[in-house]
């Protein structure tokens, strides 16, 4: 949070939904924790897996999904993933204890394509309080 600018209870919550807490194909098999997708510009290892993607005829195709050495680097690739791209600058300028509008900014900007899933993210944020973490001081700042 204190790197990226990307409110820890947001970051909490993406985690937890887009790996099924941890068990999803993707957070085993790819230590991805996040969903994200290889796009263009990608260089690094793939794992494919169905998702949202279909073909000419409307059958649902394999994507192409980030792989990682580690969980947490999908961790440190999601927030560079969202503080290198323009589509998802606007976020920055929310407050970082904002989690309600950091979660549908994130749902505008398209991050996902579930029409509920800032909702989703609101209520994980909620059930499991990770909203205390966005108050957090830097522990990287003497004080």
């Amino acid at each position: 949070m204190h790197r990226s600018g990307i409110p820890a209870s947001i970051t909490l919550a993406q985690a937890l939904h887009e790996s099924g807490i941890g068990d999803s194909d993707l957070a085993v098999f790819a230590n991805n924790h996040f969903g994200i997708k290889c796009k263009s510009y990608w260089k690094g290892q793939t794992y494919n897996h169905k998702d949202d993607d279909y073909d000419a005829r409307g059958n649902l195709i394999k994507s192409c999904f980030r792989s990682y050495e580690s969980v947490i680097d999908s961790y440190v690739d999601h927030s560079n993933f969202l503080t290198q791209s323009a589509h998802y600058s606007e976020l920055f300028h929310y407050n970082k204890t904002d989690y309600k509008r950091w979660a549908f900014g994130l749902k505008n900007c398209g991050y996902a394509t579930d029409p509920e899933y800032a909702f989703k993210l609101i209520d994980k944020i909620e059930k499991y309080h990770l909203y205390i973490y966005d108050s957090h001081k830097n522990p990287m700042v003497a004080e």
